[in-house]
Parts: C-alpha cells; structure tokens; sequence
C-alpha cells in the first residue's frame, strides 16, 4: 500500500508539472534534478545513475554513498541509508569505479565500520544540485554540505553540541594508505580499488585539510583502531578525527585529489583557492549555468524544461577531464595505458558503442574546441596503450562490441576539429580495421572473416557475430569519410567503400530482416528475429536490423521499396513486446525495460533502436517520425527518481532527448546532416561556440500540435527532411508552423531525403 501511494504522489506531482508552464529563466541549473535515474536496481534500470556533484567534464565527482563498498549501485534513490561522501569516477555501475575514498561526519562512539557507522536520512531533508548537495544524517545530528571544483571539492559539516564529533576518512580495501599530519589539521593518503582498466602502479593520492585543530586522531585498518601510529598502509586503512563542537558549529574541509602524486592532490587543491565554503558553491552554479545557458527552452511545461536541462546536465558530465595542470599550470596526466606521467590531454570514463551515436555529435555541434582536446587525448591514448579505446574506464576495458572509435574520430574531423594528431588518429583506425586486439572488444574481433567473407559467420564460436558486422560497416563508412578527406590513396578509399556495403551480406530477404550467417554462406537456423542476444549485442533482429546509418535507402531497397520498409517500421510498434531470453539464461534487464514500455518492440532503454524512428523521413513519411519521437519524449523521460527508461549511459540516452527535443539528430555521424523530428519547444535559441546562434521558432507547438506544417530556413521555404551541420553552425534562423493533424504532402520526394550512400556517392 505505502509503495501505490508513493506512486500516486509520484504521478501528481508529475501531472502538475506537465500541466504547469515553464516561466522564463536563466539560474538554468535550478531546472536540473540529479536524482532522475537513481531509482534503480540491477533486475530494471530507470537510468543507473548516481547525483553527481561535479563541475562540466570534471576529473573528480563526488555523491552520497548508500550502498557497500565495492557496490557499483553506490546511490539508490530507495536506500535509507548513507555511509558516507564519496569521491567516484564510477561511468556506471556495470563498470563500477576507481580513485575513490569516502568522508563521513558521526558524533557519539566512534564507529568505523560502514554498516555501523550508516546514518538513516530522509529525501525531506536532501537538496542535490549539480553544484551542491546537502543532507541531514539524522542518527548524528550533522548536516552534511559539498560544493566542488574540478579536481577538488569543499565540505562543511554543521555538527552539534558534543565533545565527541568524529569525521571517518575511508580510504577503500584493495590496497591503501594513510597519514594524519595533526600539527597541519591535514590527512593524506592513497586508495587503489579499482575494477579493472589500470596499470600496476595505479594509485589515487589525496589530501584533506580541516580548519579546525583535532581533539583526536586515529587510524584504523580492516575495523580496528590502530594503536601507536598516525600512518598506516595495508589492504583497508582509514583515519578518524575528532572535534569538541558547539551546537551549529560548522568545521569545513578542503579536499583534491590525482592520480600523479601527493604534491599534484596539493597543487589541484588550489582550484580552492582561500574561497569560502558559499563561494565555492556560487562558482560551481556560475559554471554550470554558463554551459547550460548555451541552449535555452521556452515555451514547454515545466517537466518538459526540467527534464531537458537535467538530460543537458548528464550531457556534459562525461567523457571526464583526467588531466591535471601541473605547478606551471602545463597539461599533464598520467597515463592509464602505461603508467607514465607524460604531457598533453586525456579523457575517459566513455563506451563507443553507446556514445558515438549522439552524444559525441553533440560535443561537435556545442563544444568543438573541447572536443578537439578529447581527440588529442584518443590520440594520446593510442600512442601509450597501441590501441584506441572503444570502452576506457580509465584505461582499456573488454566491453561491448564495434570499432565504432572510427565514428567519434571521423566525425569530429569532419566537422572542423583540428590542433590534433589526426594521422595518429587515422593510423589507429586503420590498424583497428586489419587486426583483433589484446582483449575482445579492442581491435576488431573476427576481422579476418570480415575482411575475407564481409561478414563475422556465426559458427565460428565469435559471440554477437551479426552486431559486431553491421558496427564494422557503418565503422567502414566513417573511415571511408575520413580517407577522402584525408587525401589518402584511391584504392585505400575504394576498400572501405566496398566494405561498408557489407551490411548486405545479413539481409534475409525471407524474413526481411537481419540475421547471422554460417561460414557456407548459409544463414543462422533455426530464426527467431525476438531472441536477443546470441548474434546481437543486448537487443533482437527487429532492433539491429536498423543498424545501416549510412545507407538506409540500401536497405529500404533490400526490403522491396519504401512501402515495404515503412511497414516494416510501423511493426517495431505494433508487435507485442515479446522475447527470447534464452542466450542470456535470464531476462537481463533491457529486456524487461522494453517489455514494460508498451511501445511493442521498441526498446528505447538501450542505444542500438534510438535512430529508428528518424528513419521514416528516408522513406518519405516524415509526420510518423514526428508522432513518434514525441511519444518517446512524453513516456520515456520525466523529471522524476524513475525518469529513464534504462542505462543512461554516458550521455547518451541524454543527448538523445536533447537533439529531438530541438527538433533534429544525427542519425549518421561522419556526415554533414542531421535528420528532422519536430521540436518539443515553441523556441530553442543554441548559442554556439562561433558566436552564431541556431534559433528554432515554433510558436504554435502544444502536446496536440506535434506535426510539423510548413518550414522556413532563414525566410525561405524549406521542404528538406534534414539540416546541415556547416549551415546550422553559420547561424540559422528556422521557423515552423506546427499543426495537429501530419502535412502529408511535406518531404515525401526522393530529393529531399536525408544522405544515404547508395543514392549519393554510387554513381
């Protein structure tokens, strides 16, 4: 009964908002929620994050910590809970974390252990802001307050009357150090717990000060104080200090860390400068409401505008700075591809297979000067580790399936980025496109049957065999853009031309879908296009069977015309979500996450369908698209613990609902076009990094206005079904006249299509 109830507040509060306008705005951060997504568990996900308190891209996050240590679901929205304040660089909790150690404030006996030690605390009494976060933990009578920069964050504890107010410092299992310095009020120290993705000598240094002198200082190993000593290295250590307190009395601490050194955790902490605890926080609000003010919403409820800047926020959270700037503020990292200290930008904490296909664009689009330095840093990452990383956390990890490094490096070059190793760059991808890596999902696996047969067969024991041959021709499309614009030799062009047609070789004109093929030639039997899985990667035929960015009029041919393939599309919908979990001996959650959508087998909760739906405008129906993605944006997002409607991913489910809610998306990065939906807003106004804006007019948008009428592109009639990326980035002026009922007559003539390399580059 109580759990119906909390739904039914759940559901009004979210009527109201949608019911209530959005007024205008520029403290943009106060739209954002960190908590959508945290009402989460392994069996569903309702996004899979945690409140991150952090600056844009910043090195180091911090969070409340409700879960055990070692737990990858650290935050749960239904936990009651809070173990303590930890720093993380967790990318999700599949990946879980590293460079992670845990402040936490008690009064009474002292208790070290993170069960003992757990305060139960209320929603009531949490504020999460993107800039701050506070929390009354109410079996110690302490309100806990963060405020972060980018490598550093400051605490202030508001603690009781007592003479026993003790902050646990908990530098992790898995290897770890610490020493209390009490003459400096100062704990220093490093953890190692990592989940993989390191080299040896891995460590995250870091360093406290307090402003406040010790009534008593402690370290403790395992959950045993330590008798004698102040410095301690063993598998599990941690620290404890203790203060005599007034009632209110606040003690604040100056936390940074690195991954360099002591003295580098001592040169971040300056980002602190001699700030106040409420400066420190005033500044993280200025910076994000600098990023976030770059796009600005009118005209939409207020859930709508809620949930666009809480997904704007997750947009711009990864993939994380992991570079440091050094005593003469040079750019340094240390690697986590060889261990060195070595010069020049790193970036990590980001899976390809998730985010090329939106999220990196949108960097593009928004941010290409700092996407420049994340191309340096693949460019870096290549030259230490001899491999591009298609899922770094930090350094190489074995996850997911693709070489789809070659889209993220192809599109950005050809959207302007420069200041980079581009021949670095080009020669990794190449490298990718010959050979298998030092794991599974570095490299290409099965590359040799790809590159002699054109397909991955699907006996030869090589596991989701169909994806990883329908990622390495769209991966073959992206280095064959980057090869003419490169200059390279013609018949090093003419190779990936003919390889990204590979897609063909799956095509089961019998069922009309994808499907994996035996070494013979012969395809996979017995077919079931709901079994997920098995040739695919966390999805069925009915969803990688979309998976042709770069062709889709190929494919609308191969399914027998445009009629045949609208149809095909309208089933995604239609059908009953039904499936086949055998591959995985269980239903893993994606699976669940379609099922309970009720939008048939549309699966919007994992990335491999998300472009669907902008496919209806290659096939000259447009106005479904736009039905469409307007379902997904009212039923799939909301404002709320539960808003997602699985992994968020990076960015990426995000970036999604950012592009379609101002109307467009790059279905095929590596070209220069974005595919039309219809905006959810009656004005958008993008300033870009240029000085150019992109202004999106649209005053008659309502919840039944969602088609699209007529357009004007700057003054004149615009008929088209995509824009372009160089005349968006030129500054553009669009105004759409929105009805209720769909312009069938719009966009329906092959000329105005979207790209396909079929029709444009096969003469």
């Amino acid at each position: 009964m109580k759990k119906h109830l909390y739904l039914l507040g759940w559901l009004v509060i979210s009527v109201a908002a949608y019911a209530q306008p959005a007024s205008p705005k520029t403290d943009w951060v106060e739209l954002v929620n960190p908590l959508i997504g945290t009402d989460s568990k392994p069996s569903l996900s309702n996004g899979n994050t945690y409140p991150a308190i952090a600056l844009p891209w910043g090195m180091n996050f911090w969070m409340p910590q409700t879960g055990k240590m070692g737990n990858g679901w650290a935050y749960t929205y239904s936990a009651d809970k809070i173990r303590g304040f930890k720093q993380t660089h967790q990318p999700s909790p599949w990946m879980n974390d590293y460079g992670q150690f845990s402040l936490m404030p008690m009064t009474g006996k002292l208790r070290i252990d993170e069960d003992e030690r757990a305060s139960w605390y209320s929603h009531k009494a949490e504020v999460a802001k993107p800039y701050y976060y506070s929390v009354y933990l109410a079996d110690h009578n302490v309100t806990t307050e963060i405020a972060p920069t980018e490598r550093a964050a400051s605490f202030r504890f508001t603690f009781p009357k007592t003479d026993s107010s003790f902050v646990v410092i908990d530098a992790f299992d898995k290897g770890s150090s610490i020493k209390v310095i009490p003459k400096e009020r100062k704990i220093i120290g490093y953890t190692t717990r990592n989940s993989g993705g390191v080299p040896a000598n891995f460590k995250n240094y870091f360093v406290i000060y307090f402003d406040k002198p010790f009534t008593s200082a402690q370290t403790w190993h395992e959950k045993k104080l330590a008798k004698d000593t102040l410095e301690l290295t063993s598998n599990h250590v941690g620290a404890a200090i203790g203060f005599k307190t007034a009632k209110g009395e606040q003690v604040l601490a100056r936390v940074a860390s690195s991954f360099i050194s002591i003295e580098q955790a001592e040169q971040n902490l300056k980002e602190l400068s001699n700030d106040a605890f409420d400066t420190v926080k005033q500044k993280a609000k200025a910076a994000w409401n600098k990023e976030l003010g770059r796009i600005q919403v009118e005209g939409g409820s207020l859930a709508q505008t809620q949930t666009f800047y809480s997904c704007l926020y997750r947009s711009l959270l990864f993939p994380r700075k992991f570079y440091e700037l050094d005593a003469s503020q040079k750019v340094v990292h240390y690697s986590p591809y060889n261990g060195q200290v070595l010069p020049g930008y790193m970036f990590t904490d980001t899976g390809f297979w998730d985010t090329f296909r939106s999220m990196f664009p949108f960097l593009n689009l928004m941010y290409p000067s700092l996407n420049a330095h994340m191309q340096e840093g693949l460019a870096n990452a290549y030259k230490e580790g001899g491999w591009l990383p298609e899922w770094a956390s930090p350094g190489l990890r074995s996850v997911m399936v693709g070489s789809n490094s070659a889209s993220v490096i192809a599109d950005a070059y050809l959207k302007g980025g420069r200041g980079y190793d581009i021949n670095a760059l080009y020669e990794a991808v190449l490298k990718n496109s010959e050979n298998e890596g030092p794991m599974d999902a570095v490299g290409r696996r099965g590359v040799k049957f790809y590159n002699e047969l054109g397909y991955v067969p699907y006996d030869v024991k090589i596991n989701e065999n169909a994806a990883r041959t329908l990622e390495y021709a769209y991966d073959d499309f992206a280095i064959y853009q980057l090869a003419k614009a490169l200059k390279r030799p013609q018949a090093e062009i003419d190779r990936f031309a003919k390889r990204c047609q590979n897609y063909r070789n799956l095509f089961d004109k019998q069922t009309g879908l994808m499907r994996g093929k035996n070494q013979d030639g012969s395809f996979q039997s017995p077919f079931n296009p709901f079994k997920w899985g098995d040739a695919f990667t966390e999805g069925n035929s009915w969803h990688y069977t979309w998976s042709v960015f770069h062709d889709v009029q190929g494919l609308v041919s191969l399914m027998g015309g445009r009629e045949k393939f609208v149809n095909k599309l309208d089933s995604v919908f239609t059908m009953p979500p039904v499936y086949d979990e055998s591959y995985y001996r269980s239903v893993i959650h994606e699976i669940r996450e379609m099922q309970i959508a009720n939008m048939g087998q549309y699966a919007h909760g994992n990335q491999p369908i998300q472009h669907m739906i902008y496919l209806y405008n290659y096939a000259g129906e447009p106005w479904k698209a736009q039905y469409w993605l307007r379902e997904v944006m009212n039923r799939l997002y909301l404002p709320t613990p539960d808003g997602y409607c699985g992994d968020e991913d990076n960015g990426q489910t995000s970036a999604w609902y950012v592009f379609t809610a101002m109307g467009f998306y790059p279905v095929c990065p590596a070209t220069d076009q974005y595919v039309l939906g219809a905006p959810l807003f009656k004005k958008v106004t993008a300033m870009l990094e240029n000085g150019k804006q992109i202004i999106i007019n649209a005053p008659a948008n309502s919840e039944s206005n969602r088609y699209i009428k007529a357009m004007r592109l700057n003054g004149k009639p615009y008929t088209k079904n995509w824009l372009s990326h160089q005349g968006l980035t030129a500054g553009v002026t669009i105004e759409i006249d929105m009805s209720a009922t769909p312009n069938k007559q719009r966009g329906t003539q092959t000329n105005e299509f979207p790209y396909s390399f079929s029709t444009s580059e096969i003469k």
